[in-house]
Order: structure tokens, then C-alpha cells, then sequence
């Protein structure tokens, strides 16, 4: 569908985050869509790869990008010492930003944050530019709270936002429990997936169960080094369980390193993978020992796909999943607990195949088929607000 030049309108898309994960697929996808269908849409995001997939893509929508680190044109080095000094940095953000919104005067500017607080420069900015803003957080949680001068900056660019949008319940909870304040502009929206919404892969045959651990590996988030110690255990390694570890990270080596000191054989590493669809063809659940989480992708695709999730409750996971009845949650990120959930898990296995259709009704129940599309519109809506 193409917008008739009234309807046209100019959004601005902004990235806090450096990296590139999970966190960044629900505004990319939803700038894509709408300047594939004629808006005027730019982006801004720090440290730019001009060669990754997901930027050329969105060149292609086709959207205007700028690094928020600096022009295309400064020398490596330059962009690099942007990211590395604080003040440095703080000044060259402020600066693209205040650029491109007076540039471009857009009727909206879309903050994407990775957690709910490292988008505030980009946010106070705007704002402080006359801009409607709506602020997207991906993840909130205990181990990261905002310094006091940070939470009272929070404190207005919150409030003073069209929306602030949040990937889980338990998100906008621990948001308002830092600030000390209701979010009367808050609602919940769901991240896209990758997994088709009516997905119903063949039951994997086999004697051994079959689990994969997909995340980014992270061991401070996901938590992977949890997993690894509990399998370690004897139980464990004389059950036919094995665990295939997807995915990408700085702590790549490190856990494979701590695998191989443990002497794990029931444990592989196979890479990041953007096909999950075939992941869950082969895998009857999921294992994840995440230390905090928004909601993750991992997790809606594994139940979309009708296989057996076994979590840590955090974030949004225990939103979904309900114990015993279409999986398994482990009280905490703890060893402990999660070879609790993991022992209940191993009892019911006669049973998993009718516990992950239950998992892919619920999540049916709790998520919409098209994200990006439901987002879309509540831009559009927000954009012509006056």
C-alpha cells in the first residue's frame, strides 16, 4: 500500500544500541515497512556496519541512515574515539541529532532502546527540540539500574514521551519501580519473530531429548554458564539430554573453553543461525538460563513451533509460560533452580509433545500475528496527533 503525498509522514528512527541483535529487529522491520509504503523515514544509530544485511536493507526501503557517531566521511579512528570518550561522545550524538531533526522536522522520533535507559540523550534531545517522541525499551531489569542524576532525567522524558512502549509486563514494572512513578503513556507491544505464526514442525523422533539453548552468548545476560555447570553434573551426563548452544558473542570461546574443561559430551555450539524454523524441526525444547530478559524471540518462536521451554523466570518469560502446564520455569538463575525445572521437565517428557501444543496456544493468546504491522499503525496514529 502506497500513501497518497497528504498522508505522507516524516519519522525519525533512532537506535541507541551499538550492536546488533534481537533488541533492533522490531523498529528496523517497522521503518522498512513504512517507507516501502512512501513515508519519509530516516534513521539514526551508532556505530554503523554500512555493509551488514539489516542496514542495506533498510537503504533499499529505501530510509536515510546516519551514524550518531559521526558523518560517513570521518576516519575510523575518529568514530572509534567518539564511542570510547564520554563527553566526546555525548557531544557528537547531540550534535547528528539536533542535525537531523532540524533537517528534517519530523512529525515523530522513535527512540529504541536496548534496555530503558540508554536512550536518554537521544530522547532528552529531541524533546528539548519541541519533538514528539515515543520511547521503545527492550529490556528492564534489576542489575541495571539508572544513577539518581540519570533517574531524574528519566523522570521527565518518560512522561513528556507520546508512548513509551515495552516488550513485557515486567519490563513497565521495574521501569516505574526506578522511577518512582506510574507510566500513565505506557503500553506493551510485541517483538516480530521468526517462525511462522501458524508453524507446526513434525514431533522430533528419537530416545534422546533433544534442547537447544538460543541467545546471544552473553554470559551476564543469558546465563549460559549456568546451564553448562548444572550439565556437568552426573545426572545429567548419564541422561541422554544434549544441548546445542545457537548463537553469536563475545563470549563465544569462553564458554566453549568452559565446556570442554567441564568435559561436557552432550554439549555442541553450532553458531548463530537465521533460520530458527529448522532449529525447532530438530529440537523438542528450549533451555534458556537467562539472568534478565525483555521477552526474548527465542522463546515466542520455540512455543509458536509447539516445543517445551524451559526458563529462568525473568523478564517476560513467566508472562507466557506457566509451570508444569506449557513448560517449565526455574525461580531463579540459579543453579539450583534450574536443574529443578530441568528434573520436573525430564519427568514429564512422556508428556512434551501435548505440553508444547499447549505452549503454541498460549502464545497464540498472548501475541498478535504481525508485530510490525500492529506497530506501524500505532506510529501512524501517534504521528498525527497534535
Amino acid at each position: 500500500m502506497t500513501v497518497s503525498a497528504n498522508e505522507k509522514r516524516r519519522i525519525l528512527f533512532v537506535s541507541s544500541n551499538e550492536q546488533w541483535g534481537g533488541s533492533e529487529e522490531l523498529w528496523r522491520r517497522t521503518a522498512a515497512v513504512l517507507a516501502g509504503e512512501g513515508h519519509d523515514i530516516a534513521v539514526l544509530k551508532p556505530r554503523i556496519i554500512w555493509n551488514h544485511p539489516a542496514i542495506r536493507a533498510l537503504a533499499d526501503a529505501p530510509c536515510t541512515i546516519t551514524d550518531l557517531r559521526g558523518p560517513r566521511w570521518w576516519p575510523r579512528k575518529l568514530r572509534s574515539l567518539a564511542s570510547i570518550l564520554w563527553p566526546f561522545m555525548r557531544h557528537v550524538s547531540q550534535m547528528q541529532m539536533r542535525k537531523a531533526v532540524r533537517r528534517r522536522r519530523p512529525c515523530l522520533v522513535v527512540i529504541s532502546q536496548g534496555l530503558n535507559h540508554d536512550g536518554w540523550l537521544e530522547a532528552e534531545t529531541a524533546q528539548a527540540l519541541g519533538m514528539a517522541t515515543v520511547i521503545i525499551s527492550q529490556k528492564a531489569d534489576d542489575i541495571y539500574w539508572p544513577s539518581d542524576s540519570l533517574r531524574t532525567r528519566l523522570r521527565r522524558i518518560y512522561p513528556a514521551a507520546r508512548a513509551a512502549l515495552f516488550v513485557s509486563q515486567h519490563n513497565l514494572a521495574v521501569t516505574e519501580e526506578q522511577l518512582g512513578r506510574r507510566l500513565t503513556n505506557a503500553q506493551i507491544v510485541p517483538n516480530p519473530f521468526e517462525v511462522a505464526w501458524d508453524a507446526a514442525p513434525s514431533w522430533p523422533g528419537g530416545d534422546r531429548l533433544d534442547l537447544a539453548c538460543l541467545a546471544r552468548l552473553d554470559v551476564r545476560e543469558k546465563g549460559q554458564d549456568i546451564l553448562l555447570r548444572l550439565l556437568a553434573r552426573p545426572k545429567w551426563r548419564d541422561r541422554p539430554v544434549r544441548v546445542t548452544f545457537y548463537g553469536s558473542g563475545h563470549n563465544a570461546e569462553g564458554l566453549a573453553g568452559m565446556a570442554q574443561l567441564l568435559g561436557l559430551s552432550s554439549v555442541r555450539f553450532a553458531g548463530f543461525t537465521d533460520a530458527p524454523g529448522d532449529v525447532w524441526a530438530r529440537h523438542h525444547g528450549l533451555i534458556l538460563p537467562s539472568r534478565c530478559e525483555g521477552l526474548p524471540l527465542s522463546l515466542v518462536e520455540a512455543m509458536l513451533a509447539g516445543r517445551v521451554p524451559i526458563v529462568t523466570n525473568v523478564g517476560g518469560n513467566g508472562e507466557v509460560v506457566d509451570d508444569g502446564v506449557n513448560g517449565f520455569l526455574a525461580d531463579s538463575a540459579s543453579e539450583s533452580a534450574l536443574d529443578a525445572a530441568l528434573e520436573r521437565a525430564w519427568a514429564a517428557r512422556a508428556d512434551w509433545q501435548a505440553i508444547g501444543a499447549r505452549a503454541a496456544e498460549r502464545i497464540r493468546g498472548y501475541s498478535v500475528a504481525d508485530p510490525v504491522g500492529a506497530l506501524c499503525a500505532t506510529l501512524l496514529t501517534l504521528s498525527g496527533q497534535t
